[in-house]
C-alpha cells in the first residue's frame, strides 16, 4: 500500500482522476448499487498511463535520453508512448502483427516508433528486449513489474477514497497488472474479482490450480487480455488478495459490451467491458456494493458491424 501511495502522489499531475459512475441499469439488473470506474476516459484511453507513467517517473534523468522500449498489444503501448512524450523520452514499442490497427496508429501519433513485422504475441518480448540490447533503452513490461503494478493500484485507491463503503471491486484480467494492484489499492475487506475472455483464461487455469498456466496466443475480441500467461508478481498477489477469477465467451462479451453502451454512453473496448459481462452473465454474484473497473476505451469500431 505504500509504494501504491507512492504512486498515487507520482503520477498524480500526469493523469486524470477518473469517475465513478453509479449505473442505474446495471443496479436494476444486480439488485445491488453499481458503479463504474471509468478508465476509458483516462489518457491514452485505458489504466495503461498509470503504470507506465509511475516506471517512467523511476528513470535516472541522466538515463532518460536513451529512452525506452515496451512490448504490448495496444493500451501498454499507447500508455508508455504518451508517458514518454510527457517526460521527453524516446519510446521504441514492439507490437504483434495482428494488433489492433487503431491501436497501433494512436501509439505512433504519441511520438513512439512502433516495430510490427514479423512480431507475434509470443515474441514481442524478445525482440523488445533485443531493442534494448541495441540502444540501452530501459524496457517497461506490461505487468510484471513492481512499478506497474503500483501504478494500476491507483485506481483501487481510487475507489476506496470515493466509495468507503464499496464492498466488492470486479476488474478484467490480462497480465495480471490491473487485477493484482487494484486488490491492494482497495485495502483490506473487499472481495475483488478478476474477469477474462474464456479463449484467453491462463488465469483462471492458474487461479484454480495454484500455479501459472501458460496458454497459446488466444483468439479473442478482447485484445486487451491476448496474453499467454499470468506474470510471476502479479499472481503472488492475486493468489493471495483475490476471492475469484472467472472468464467469459466472447458472445457474451460482445452484447455486454452493447448494452453498456447503449446505457451508459460510454466508449468500452471489450477487455474493459468483461466485468460488466461477468456480472450480466451471473458468472460473479458480488455482495454490494459492487465497483466494475472499465479498463479502457479504445475501441475498434469495425467490431461493432
Amino acid at each position: 500500500m505504500e509504494d501504491v501511495r507512492a504512486a498515487a502522489a507520482r503520477i498524480a499531475p500526469y493523469i486524470h482522476r477518473t469517475p465513478l459512475l453509479h449505473s442505474r441499469s446495471l443496479s436494476e439488473i444486480m439488485g445491488i448499487e453499481v458503479r463504474l470506474k471509468c478508465e476509458n476516459l483516462q489518457r491514452a484511453g485505458s489504466f495503461k498511463i498509470r503504470g507506465a507513467m509511475n516506471a517512467l517517473l523511476q528513470i535516472d534523468p541522466a538515463d532518460r535520453p536513451r529512452g525506452v522500449v515496451a512490448f504490448s498489444s495496444g493500451n501498454h503501448a499507447q500508455g508508455v508512448a504518451l508517458a514518454a512524450r510527457l517526460l521527453g523520452m524516446p519510446a521504441t514499442i514492439v507490437m504483434p502483427e495482428n494488433s489492433v490497427q487503431t491501436k497501433v496508429k494512436a501509439t505512433q501519433a504519441y511520438g513512439a516508433e512502433v516495430i510490427t513485422a514479423g512480431v507475434t504475441a509470443a515474441t514481442r518480448d524478445t525482440v523488445a528486449r533485443e531493442v534494448a540490447d541495441r540502444t540501452g533503452a530501459a524496457v517497461i513490461p506490461p505487468f510484471d513489474d513492481w512499478r506497474i503494478i503500483a501504478g494500476a493500484g491507483t485506481v483501487g485507491l481510487e475507489i476506496a477514497d470515493e466509495w468507503p463503503e464499496v464492498a466488492s471491486v470486479v476488474t478484467p484480467l490480462g497480465g495480471g497488472g490491473l487485477l493484482s494492484g487494484t486488490s491492494i489499492g482497495i485495502g483490506d475487506g473487499k472481495d475483488v474479482y478478476g474477469v477474462e475472455p474464456a479463449a484467453g483464461n491462463d488465469g483462471e487455469q492458474s487461479f484454480r490450480t495454484g500455479e501459472i498456466v501458460t496458454i497459446d496466443p488466444p483468439n479473442t475480441i478482447a485484445d486487451g487480455a491476448r496474453t499467454l500467461r499470468i506474470g510471476d508478481r502479479n499472481f503472488s498477489v492475486i493468489r493471495e488478495r483475490v476471492k475469484d477469477v472467472v472468464s467469459i465467451e466472447d458472445g457474451p462479451l460482445l452484447e455486454a459490451l452493447k448494452f453498456a453502451m447503449y446505457r451508459t454512453k460510454l466508449v468500452i473496448e471489450p477487455t474493459g467491458a468483461l466485468g460488466i459481462a461477468a456480472l450480466m452473465t451471473a458468472k460473479i454474484k458480488p455482495k454490494g456494493p459492487v465497483a466494475i473497473v472499465v479498463s479502457g476505451g479504445n475501441l475498434d469500431f469495425a467490431l461493432l458491424s
